[in-house]
C-alpha cells in the first residue's frame, strides 16, 4: 500500500469516517481491505457476516476504498474487488462547535429522532425539494446537520447545494 493521505477539508466528511471506525464490522472490513484486494464474497467468508455489502457502501461513500474488476477464470463472470485507498489522515478545516457537535451526534447516535428526520428528508426529496438550505429552514436545523445525515445514510448523498437519492443497488 502506498502512502496515500486522506485530506478532509469539510467537517461533514468526518461522519463516514467516524461511523466506519465506531463499528466493529466496518472496521474489520476496512482492516482486511488495507491488506489486499478482496471481493465482497471473500470478505463475507472471512468475517462470517452477511452485512458486508452495507459496509462496502459506507466505505465507498466515505471515499475510503477503491474498486476494480477482477479477471475471472475462463467461463466465469468478472467480479468487483476492493481495497483501502488511504493509510494516513489529515484534517484541514475549521468549523464552529455547534456544527462539530451536530456531526459528532449524527455519527455516534442511534436515536429515534435521527430516523424520523431522515424519513422527513426522504419525503421532501420525494416531493421534489432537494435544497439543503430549504430543508434546514423547514426542520429548524443547520445545513451542516442535513449534510451530515446525508453522509450517514447509505442511499442519500450531497451533490452541490442539494441532496440526491442514490441507486440502492450500487
Amino acid at each position: 500500500m502506498t502512502g496515500h493521505i486522506r485530506i478532509v477539508n469539510d467537517p461533514v466528511e468526518l461522519v463516514p469516517l467516524l461511523i466506519t471506525f465506531n463499528n466493529s464490522c466496518y472496521k474489520q472490513v476496512y482492516d482486511l481491505l488495507n491488506r489486499s484486494w478482496m471481493t465482497e464474497e471473500e470478505l463475507s467468508e472471512e468475517l462470517n457476516d452477511t452485512g458486508v455489502g452495507h459496509c462496502i457502501t459506507i466505505l465507498k461513500k466515505g471515499n475510503l476504498i477503491e474498486e476494480q474488476w477482477r479477471m475471472p477464470e475462463p467461463g466465469k463472470r468478472p467480479v468487483r474487488e476492493f481495497r483501502a485507498t488511504y493509510n494516513k489522515f489529515r484534517a484541514n478545516f475549521q468549523c464552529n462547535f455547534s456544527d462539530l457537535s451536530d456531526l459528532l451526534y449524527i455519527a455516534s447516535s442511534n436515536e429515534e429522532h435521527l430516523r424520523l428526520m431522515v424519513e422527513k428528508i426522504e419525503e421532501e426529496l420525494g416531493n421534489g425539494n432537494t435544497s439543503i438550505n430549504d430543508m434546514a429552514r423547514k426542520f429548524g436545523v443547520s445545513p451542516v446537520f442535513i449534510k451530515g445525515l446525508a453522509k450517514r445514510i447509505p442511499h442519500l448523498d450531497v451533490k452541490g447545494q442539494g441532496l440526491v437519492l442514490l441507486d440502492r443497488s450500487q
